[in-house]
């Protein structure tokens, strides 16, 4: 049920892609919206409409599970970094990065999401052995460390509507903790727009005012800071720097879920004519039919 879910993610995000964003007669809708209709229209999957609920949060927690890997991109005096804004939570930017794909190294993950995310290509730049690393919400978040990037690169995401902006910022300016009003006095951003980078500033703050002293592998890392301080996994922090993809081995297989696989090799847009069943409308009837 796992490895459907991610299907009908997939089928969600084609969905509003495609569909109604080029017909205004159809609705938006929730995951758990779609998934309600799929569930009530494929026979193998109608009969457990009645645990729909329960196998969406074993989906979410499944997906909060996997590693995350990504990059802090420095620009070439270090004052600056790169951070990126989604589409889905536009109010808030965070460092590109996204989830490990099963037996996935994590440095080509963080390359991998990072070339998605922006368009910029790091492989030539990353260190194995330079990364930050942080516990958020029990997932493994490790970012590797990416310097001397001109701030006149062009960035361009690959994605399709899973990145509105890339943008720097200066570092000096990030905030501390979630209190901290420098960004809305200097940049007109509230701190809480930064509650992704929060575990990550001050130790990139270090880093920055350091910056002619190599430091490779911030085990410090596996520690949130500041008032962000989502739930520390009881385990040692020394197993946080240990963690290995292996450990989803047994998991259902989780394929790379980006919006690309939605446009041509080319980055063309695909034209599609609208769907046979514009009468699919979003309604309660279906969603009731799942309750337990």
């Amino acid at each position: 049920m796992i490895r459907i879910c991610f299907q009908i993610e997939l089928a969600h995000w084609f969905y509003l892609d495609f569909y109604v964003s080029n017909d205004s007669r159809l609705k938006a809708c929730s995951i758990y919206e779609f998934a309600a209709h799929v569930f009530q229209h494929i026979p193998f999957l109608k009969s457990e409409s009645h645990k729909l609920h329960e196998i969406l949060e074993e989906w979410k927690e499944y997906k909060q599970s996997v590693p995350t890997y990504g990059a802090i991109i420095l620009s070439e005096n270090m004052s600056h970094v790169l951070l990126v804004q989604s589409y889905w939570a536009k109010s808030s930017w965070g460092f590109p990065k996204g989830k490990v794909n099963e037996e996935e190294d994590p440095a080509h993950c963080a390359i991998r999401e990072v070339l998605e995310e922006t368009g910029f290509d790091i492989s030539g730049h990353i260190d194995p052995e330079d990364f930050l690393e942080s516990i958020i919400n029990d997932q493994l978040v490790r970012l590797y460390i990416i310097k001397n990037v001109p701030m006149t690169t062009k960035f361009s995401p690959k994605t399709r509507c899973e990145i509105k902006a890339c943008s720097w910022f200066p570092i000096s300016d990030l905030p501390n903790n979630k209190k901290d009003s420098t960004p809305k006095l200097k940049m007109g951003v509230n701190p809480t727009a930064f509650f992704m980078v929060l575990p990550f500033v001050k130790r990139l703050k270090q880093i920055c005012n350091g910056a002619g002293t190599r430091r490779n592998r911030h085990k410090s890392a596996s520690i949130c800071e500041g008032e962000v301080h989502t739930r520390l996994r009881t385990k040692s922090v020394q197993k946080a720097d240990s963690v290995d993809v292996k450990h989803i081995k047994k998991r259902p297989e989780k394929k790379s879920s980006k919006r690309q696989l939605f446009m041509d090799e080319d980055n063309s847009v695909v034209d599609f004519c609208a769907p046979s069943w514009l009468n699919f409308k979003f309604d309660k009837i279906a969603i009731m039919e799942c309750m337990p």
